[in-house]
């Protein structure tokens, strides 16, 4: 169980931090975007994997992507459109998890 949190966390990270980059955060904005994955991320993987229904996974992640843009609006010192980079990142980065798990 350990494994498949950290390794989810770890593709989280590797396609969301990018993808903020790519959106203009930086510094604080980014170390942001670092700790509200850090919130969602291992919550969501951990309710998925104890109740795999799709409609459960629909709703965690629509939580997830409601959850980081609430901080990024909040607490973001410059984030442009904040709830649509949640949107995108999240979108980017669950899609890369469903392509790696169909491959391996």
């Amino acid at each position: 169980m350990i494994s498949i949190l950290a390794i989810s966390l770890a593709l989280t990270l590797a396609v969301e931090v990018p993808v903020a980059f790519c959106w203009g955060l930086r510094r604080r904005d980014l170390l942001l975007c670092v700790l509200v994955n850090l919130l969602t991320n291992p919550a969501v993987v951990l309710l998925h994997t104890l109740f795999p229904a799709v409609w459960l996974t629909a709703a965690l992640e629509a939580a997830a992507v409601g959850a980081e843009g609430f901080y990024y609006s909040r607490f973001g010192a410059d984030i442009r459109r904040p709830w649509a980079l949640a949107l995108a990142a999240n979108l980017l980065s669950y899609s890369a998890g469903v392509l790696l798990n169909l491959l391996f």
